[in-house]
């Protein structure tokens, strides 16, 4: 499909939306929403969000809608291909991400062309739902710095928290009830001065985006409390460490298994048998064994 296709939408299914979603999503959840000042009331912007739940959808849908603009989200390309939900997302105008492109900038081509067309484009940096223990943000793509650079729109980060507590991550049934307190802050747009004008390489895409990233880890810190952790989650460099502590762990138990020539006092030595080990009869001397021609006798004792 192509780019013009992708961003060919239906505005009297987007007014619709308008009016059916927002008290919809208003019975779901309590609201303490701040920071709609720093959203330009015009023109392509991205709203680089956390990532909790599939429950911040809606919630930063009926954010970005009450700040005046309509939110236009990335989402991955297959969610285009299933009956009735890709039609819907295509009609208002939501931007398929396709992740299996080879150059990294067709992947954002379709929100390249939105932000031009001065669209309000949501993105989650981390790509999917944090991992991280506590929730903090972790370690996100590049992707958000990419389109930040290339098309100069404004990056108004966004933090969000209670989202979760509607749908925890991993969980397909809602907790609607009691209605949970959603809080999102919004603050004014990163400054990406240092980065703007140079080449797309990968230290500046990466120093770009941890700017993105260190201004919603900010914000969400001003909505929960705590500091966020000096080194993001990075899942990839988590499971190695595991998988590492594993094999450590595995060898410090093959360290401390008993050794049959050193035996422990829980372990029976055969010729000092301890109180509750029976001592065997004496055993009747047998006649020796004859070991046939080119034997080694040593092999010849059963085994």
């Amino acid at each position: 499909m192509s780019a013009r296709q992708d961003r060919h939408y239906s505005q009297a299914w987007r007014n619709g939306t308008k009016v059916v979603l927002p008290p919809l999503i208003k019975s779901l959840m309590k609201r303490d929403w701040q920071g709609y000042q720093h959203f330009p009331r015009e023109g392509g912007m991205l709203v680089a969000a956390n990532h909790l739940s599939y429950a911040d959808w809606p919630a930063m849908s009926l954010f970005v809608h009450e700040a005046g603009r309509y939110p236009a989200f990335m989402i991955k390309s297959s969610a285009f291909d299933v009956k009735l939900i890709g039609p819907f997302l295509r009609v208002l105008g939501q931007l398929p991400v396709r992740r299996g492109e080879a150059d990294a900038a067709n992947v954002l081509k379709v929100a390249e062309e939105a932000l031009a067309a001065g669209e309000c484009v949501i993105i989650y940096p981390e790509g999917t739902a944090t991992r991280d223990p506590d929730q903090w943000p972790m370690v996100a793509k590049t992707g958000v710095a990419r389109l930040a650079l290339a098309t100069g729109v404004p990056v108004v980060p966004v933090a969000q928290w209670g989202a979760q507590d509607i749908l925890p991550y991993g969980e397909v049934k809602p907790h609607p009830v009691p209605r949970k307190l959603v809080r999102m802050l919004a603050g004014p747009p990163v400054d990406l001065s240092d980065y703007e004008g140079k080449p797309l390489t990968r230290d500046v895409l990466r120093g770009a985006t941890n700017a993105i990233m260190g201004d919603i880890a900010k914000l969400l810190a001003e909505l929960r409390g705590g500091q966020p952790p000096a080194t993001p989650y990075h899942p990839a460099l988590a499971r190695r460490a595991a998988r590492q502590a594993a094999r450590e762990q595995a060898g410090a138990t093959g360290q401390d298994s008993p050794d049959p020539d050193n035996a422990g006092p829980d372990t029976p030595d055969p010729g000092n048998p301890g109180p509750d080990t029976p001592v065997p009869a004496k055993p009747v001397p047998a006649k020796p064994v004859q070991a046939a021609s080119g034997d080694d006798p040593r092999e010849a004792t059963p085994t």
